[in-house]
């Protein structure tokens, strides 16, 4: 199964919600849709249920035209970010719910409510009412319903945004689990780029309702095309410098000089926009050209066994990201360094320029 969208656009009471959408998606594939709240993800994914028509363009399937197919005539199931369950129902009859008017006998009914629950791990729940289940268990029952009758079309809005931190790290490793045995095209939408690390797979980069760059989810992490899509494709958010490149080095930050490496020594002298990651900040110097940077500690903030150290340099606000605990006294000097392999070089068209050599990328995002 193949599924394409031909120039979409989405226009509601003149506000435009989509445009000029463009997008391939390929049987068996892992999509990830990223963007901010409010970027048309889930305009996007009802117009792919058939919820939704599109104001302009189409929507073909193995290259048949189904814009104005009805979703109840289509292969597709759909994940909300609520917990959306019948509540009369138990579990078992929530997750059998779409199996009852296919003709399907009730042995086989039986044989795939009962394996999509012990994928889920809610076996031990199908006689529960969805009152009497936690958020976490409320929202694999809503998976298992959707994923039970195996359509070929699986869309998941931002699915477990309202799971507390714990339930989602756990669903997230076993999504990817669930979603690599089988042959559906998974589309998944978040806000985090975390997840989107996570799951891997294919990402669209999404901006109010245009989308900023598409490709494989490690390669646009890596290489994000302007200033806008590193914005949006980073968590804590990347870290931006005005400055110059004179003579092959990267001057910015009033006192910060960094002599280039590479294919970087290339780019021509003149104005740039320079982006470091938080987790390209290091606490120690690893190599004879990394610049040294003298700050001081606005807040350090611990999450788990990372640090986020926020400070200011010269008027800049910046924020570096460190594994372990690092409790730092605000208003305390801390001493930063930078690799010249760990800088992203933007053009005064904010393009990107120049990229990365280094490979260090959040360890849970592998």
């Amino acid at each position: 199964m193949g599924v394409s969208l031909q120039d979409i656009n989405r226009t509601v009471s003149g506000e435009i919600h989509l445009a000029d959408v463009n997008l391939e998606f390929e049987s068996g594939s892992r999509n990830v849709i990223l963007g901010r709240t409010l970027a048309g993800k889930t305009s996007l994914l009802r117009i792919m249920a058939g919820l939704d028509r599109p104001t302009k363009g189409r929507i073909l399937i193995d290259g048949r035209d189904v814009t104005g197919v009805s979703v109840r005539k289509r292969s597709v199931a759909m994940v909300y970010q609520l917990f959306i369950n019948y509540p009369s129902l138990t579990v078992y009859q929530n997750i059998a719910s779409p199996l009852k008017t296919s003709g399907i006998p009730k042995s086989e009914i039986d044989r795939k409510v009962r394996d999509i629950a012990g994928m889920l791990r809610i076996d031990d729940l199908l006689d529960r009412l969805p009152a009497e289940l936690s958020g976490g268990q409320q929202q694999r029952t809503a998976i298992a319903r959707a994923m039970v009758k195996n359509a070929e079309l699986l869309l998941m809005d931002e699915p477990l945004v309202n799971l507390d931190y714990k339930l989602r790290e756990e669903l997230r490793v076993e999504l990817q689990d669930i979603f690599s045995r089988r042959q559906a095209i998974v589309v998944y939408t978040t806000t985090e780029p975390t997840e989107a690390l996570l799951l891997g797979g294919n990402i669209t980069v999404l901006d109010e309702g245009r989308i900023l760059q598409s490709g494989t989810t490690q390669a646009v992490y890596r290489n994000p095309a302007t200033v806008k899509v590193a914005e949006v494709f980073s968590d804590p958010p990347i870290n931006f410098l005005g400055g110059r490149i004179q003579k092959r080095t990267a001057v910015f930050g009033q006192d910060i000089r960094v002599p280039l490496e590479g294919d970087m020594r290339n780019l021509p002298d003149g104005d740039y926009t320079f982006g470091i990651r938080s987790n390209h900040f290091f606490l120690s110097k690893n190599g004879p050209t990394d610049a040294q940077i003298q700050a001081q500690v606005e807040l350090a903030e611990i999450n788990g066994s990372e640090t986020f150290i926020h400070f200011h340099h010269a008027g800049d606000r910046l924020v570096a990201q460190e594994d372990g605990i690092h409790p730092y006294r605000i208003g305390s000097a801390v001493t930063l360094y930078v690799s010249p392999g760990c800088l992203f070089v933007f053009d005064p068209e904010d393009n990107l320029v120049a990229a990365p050599s280094v490979d260090r990328i959040h360890a849970k995002a592998v």
